[in-house]
C-alpha cells in the first residue's frame, strides 16, 4: 500500500475528503462543505485527518481536543469513515492508530466517540480497536 495520512488543512485537501465524508453524513452538500469545515476548525478546534491511497482519499476522521470535569483531557472523534468501496483494507485501523498516537502526544487520557445504535458493522470495528461501551448518550431536540 502507498498510503499517506495527513491533516487536511488547505481548501484543496478539505475538498478532497468530501466524497468519503458524505457517505457518513449524506446531508452535507459540496458547495458548503469547505466553509463548514473551516468554520468548525476556527470555532471548535476541529481537525480533519485523511488517509489517501494512490493519491485518492479512502478514509477520513474529524476530531477535537476537549477537557471534561469527569475525565480530564480527551480526544473526541466526531466522524470516522472509510470509503464503502475500500472497506476491510485496514484504512480505519490506520486512522485509529494515528489518532491514538496524537491523543497521547497531546496529553489526552482517552479517545471517545458516539456511534448510532444501528451501525453494527462499525461497532464490531470499534470493539476490535479497543473501544468499549461505557455509557448511554442521551439526546433531546430543542425546539
Amino acid at each position: 500500500m502507498t498510503t499517506q495520512l495527513f491533516h487536511a488543512d488547505t481548501d484543496e485537501q478539505i475538498a478532497a475528503t468530501f466524497d468519503v465524508m458524505q457517505q457518513l453524513r449524506p446531508h452535507l452538500e459540496r458547495p458548503q462543505y469547505g466553509a463548514l469545515i473551516r468554520g468548525l476548525m476556527a470555532s471548535d478546534g476541529l481537525r480533519l485527518l485523511a488517509l489517501a491511497d494512490g493519491g485518492v482519499v479512502r478514509a477520513v476522521a474529524t476530531y477535537r481536543i476537549m477537557n471534561m470535569l469527569y475525565c480530564g483531557r480527551l480526544m473526541y472523534i466526531d466522524d470516522l469513515v472509510a470509503d464503502e468501496q475500500s472497506r476491510s483494507r485496514g484504512y480505519g485501523a490506520q486512522l485509529i492508530a494515528r489518532l491514538k498516537e496524537e491523543a497521547k502526544a497531546l496529553g489526552c487520557t482517552e479517545l471517545q466517540l458516539v456511534s448510532r445504535v444501528t451501525r453494527e458493522q462499525a461497532h464490531r470495528f470499534y470493539f476490535r480497536e479497543g473501544f468499549g461501551i461505557e455509557c448511554f448518550h442521551f439526546r433531546a431536540r430543542v425546539e
